[in-house]
């Protein structure tokens, strides 16, 4: 498919790599960052703008990979008559894009997504469509992709995807910093966890995450967690999750 790209951030930047990768035309990419567009394009043989009146009309797939708050002032923009248009955010609804053309429709990659990534990461795809054409065609494209990780997905279902998305991997993101700058401060290596961190993480492809919890709190060895709890004096915040979280796998278990 010859494909134009708005947008050039991250998530612009990675699936079009996998575009072209899988054998796509990068047809153009438009952003109002002139400097970062120019070296996507540099990088796909391509060309690019920072003009929206001067997209190229030629594609037949243009991929709205912007900001979510950015999406409806491109959508005030752009006029796309019979082209399929698709945004990639999974909070907002397809239905923002309907004044660019009847073809509307959403490519989300449901990935943490980095355009320094010196690797090629899976990234499973959820689209939806306005229409049983527009379906097909991102459906097609999503599965030149991601293969088999590819399935339909409205706007409620993206939306509850997504918070699920935020907990397991901002908010565990945040406790690693949390259990870094801890690290930091009681003069141990954080880096002495990876191991730790990788064994739980993979352990999780093969066995419910409810199976895998281990730890003081779901033996509710209360010796252990009290002694923890007299070591995170000094560190309040991080004292105030460890209870918080306690409670929360001793109510689950």
């Amino acid at each position: 498919m010859d494909i134009a790209i708005i947008g050039s951030g991250n998530v612009a930047a990675v699936l079009g790599r996998k575009f072209k990768a899988a054998g796509h035309t990068i047809l153009q990419i438009y952003s109002r960052n002139a400097s970062a567009a120019s070296m996507l394009a540099y990088e796909w043989d391509s060309e690019s703008t920072n003009y929206i009146s001067l997209i190229n009309k030629n594609a037949d797939v243009y991929l709205v990979a912007v900001n979510d708050d950015a999406i409806a002032t491109v959508a005030k923009e752009l006029l796309l008559p019979g082209k399929i248009v698709a945004h990639t955010a999974a909070s907002v609804p397809k239905e923002i894009l309907k004044t660019v053309t009847a073809h509307y429709g959403v490519f989300y990659p449901l990935q943490s997504l980095r355009k320094e990534m010196s690797y090629s990461p899976d990234v499973p795809v959820f689209f939806d469509g306005s229409d049983e054409f527009t379906k097909k065609k991102l459906e097609l494209l999503a599965h030149s992709i991601a293969e088999e990780k590819v399935a339909e997905a409205g706007d409620d279902a993206r939306l509850k995807l997504h918070v699920a998305a935020v907990v397991v991997s901002n908010f565990t993101n945040h406790m690693y910093v949390m259990a870094e700058e801890y690290c930091r401060k009681e003069g141990l290596d954080f880096r002495q966890l990876l191991p730790l961190i990788e064994e739980t993480a993979s352990r999780i492809k093969d066995i419910s995450p409810r199976q895998a919890q281990t730890g003081p709190a779901i033996r509710h060895d209360s010796e252990t967690i009290h002694k923890h709890l007299e070591l995170l004096k000094q560190h309040p915040q991080l004292k105030n999750l460890y209870v918080l979280l306690t409670e929360s796998i001793q109510q689950f278990a």
